[in-house]
């Protein structure tokens, strides 16, 4: 069983990456109108904030709650792929923050793959395959 403490990072680092995302209507437009339809849209005063806070301490979230749960259950084929999404999140924040560089090319395939094996966590929890076959 996973434990409860890097479960909920795991899934409160995808939240808060893609409701950071949605806040930033300059740079990844197709987030921010999704956001806005959801009534987000207030979030884009903050976008600078977003940008060089929020969205890359909750993509380092998700990145230390998936390298915990890696080294617990040693599935790293897993746990490889759960580390790709949070890096290019982070990636794409930090090129962002700090060149002004678009990124979306780098963040909407993160954010997917994040949430992607969130949930493949939470139909098919880690160790549940190795627990059967032993």
């Amino acid at each position: 069983m996973q434990d409860p403490i890097t479960r909920t990072a795991d899934k409160a680092g995808v939240i808060g990456a893609i409701v950071a995302a949605m806040g930033c209507a300059a740079c990844f437009p197709a987030l921010a109108s999704l956001g806005a339809a959801l009534g987000l849209g207030f979030l884009s005063q903050y976008e600078g904030m977003f940008i060089r806070y929020v969205l890359p301490f909750f993509a380092l979230l998700a990145l230390l709650a998936n390298v915990l749960g890696g080294f617990r259950h040693r599935e790293w084929g897993r746990t490889i792929l759960s580390l790709i999404g949070p890096l290019l999140v982070l990636a794409a924040a930090l090129l962002m923050a700090a060149f002004g560089w678009p990124t979306a090319s780098l963040l909407y395939p993160g954010l997917l793959l994040m949430v992607a094996v969130s949930v493949w966590d939470l139909t098919s929890p880690p160790g549940k395959t190795r627990r059967r076959n032993a």
